[in-house]
């Protein structure tokens, strides 16, 4: 896309993140008159018909991308990942025993918040290995008891992937697994008869910030504490089809134009989600790849379990740091700069990323290399 100051600079942000750019020129040619009822979606009541077919419409594209059973309710909700790591002991513990499996920043946040509300226990970490790599399922020390077990699939800062999700049934454990997917949502199938409920932020790969999707199996419905505000009990949301409180609207709609861009996306003969796939697999393909040939950068998760969407990267001399990010903002590749706790680079590479970005990256990583030589 090239605006009036030439060519839009590629976004590498982590969150809230670039958006596909057809997404927000529509948003934008729609922003004071959606579909000719003379009012934009942020002025619309969202009890109103107009409304009420935008989050219908929202609600049934997700339904069909993420191939979600009849069986699992999809609440549009507020509050982000953080908010849902109360929500969700709130609804699921019953006041008794969650797992949590370990393995970076964002399950630490999450075990640490469930703990004001039901007994909270790491049953597995990777911290020893400084979050560069996964806990072997094998080991994890589940309890017979627990209501739930919660993993985080992409830790955003740290860089890590579940490459596929694990299997309680087969570790012994008849509790749902929880899965945080804010940060990789839509980049790839999700195998729903492992999973009793999903949740995820929708800033890095579905729209703005301000909604958070929840998809949640009938069966876990009902069973919220008495201190749950009735705005985030699961059972009362669902019943009122996401409208118990005014959602977040505006977020709903620009999801819901993620979605059906999402759907129209192939790559060969695949579409949808799988053209995603496979274009994230090719993306990060390239990255690591040129990382893992240079002396100049490093990537220290280990390979087996390397993140699509979010790439940290180090540089070996690190008083170069500034240097290469002034650079990088001087070429257009925007928010490089790694997250406070770790430091270094990142490159977050979500669905609205074009490889065209990751290939300009990649130049521009190969030219600094070269220019230091």
């Amino acid at each position: 896309m090239t605006t009036a100051a030439g060519p839009r600079p590629y976004n590498f942000s982590a969150g809230p993140a670039a958006m596909p750019e057809a997404v927000l020129q529509r948003a934008a040619a729609e922003m004071l008159d959606w579909n000719g009822s003379g009012m934009g979606v942020m002025e619309m009541s969202h009890r109103g018909k107009e409304f009420g077919a935008i989050c219908a419409q929202a609600e049934a594209d997700l339904r069909e991308l993420l191939a979600v059973p009849s069986q699992f309710h999809i609440l549009f909700m507020q509050g982000g990942g953080l908010g849902e790591n109360a929500i969700v002991p709130m609804n699921l513990s019953r006041g008794g025993r969650a797992d949590f499996v370990v393995t970076g920043s964002w399950s630490i946040k999450s075990h640490k918040e469930a703990r004001r509300y039901c007994e909270a226990a790491v049953v597995a970490s990777n911290a020893e290995d400084g979050h560069t790599r996964l806990p072997d399922p094998a080991g994890w020390k589940l309890s017979a008891d627990a209501s739930y077990v919660h993993v985080c699939t992409n830790e955003t800062i740290n860089g890590i992937e579940f490459q596929q999700l694990p299997d309680l049934a087969a570790l012994g454990s008849k509790a749902p697994l929880v899965i945080d997917f804010s940060s990789h949502v839509a980049s790839r199938p999700v195998d729903w008869s492992r999973v009793g409920l999903a949740f995820g932020g929708a800033q890095k790969n579905l729209g703005p910030a301000g909604l958070t999707i929840v998809i949640v199996r009938d069966d876990l419905l009902g069973h919220a504490l008495e201190i749950c505000p009735s705005a985030f009990n699961y059972k009362t949301v669902a019943d009122n089809g996401s409208m118990y409180n005014t959602p977040p609207t505006w977020g709903i709609y620009v999801a819901g134009l993620t979605f059906q861009w999402l759907k129209a996306q192939t790559e060969g003969a695949l579409t949808g989600v799988a053209a995603i796939q496979a274009r994230n697999v090719a993306k990060a393909k390239l990255l690591y790849d040129f990382i893992d040939g240079s002396d100049f950068y490093l990537n220290k998760v280990d390979p087996g379990c390397r993140s699509r969407m979010n790439v940290p990267f180090f540089l070996a001399d690190e008083a170069r740091n500034e240097a290469f990010l002034a650079g990088a903002r001087a070429a257009g590749l925007l928010q490089l700069k790694g997250h406070k706790s770790v430091g270094g680079m990142r490159a977050s590479i979500y669905n609205a990323m074009p490889l065209a970005g990751v290939q300009a990256l990649v130049g521009y990583m190969r030219e600094f290399e070269r220019s230091r030589a």
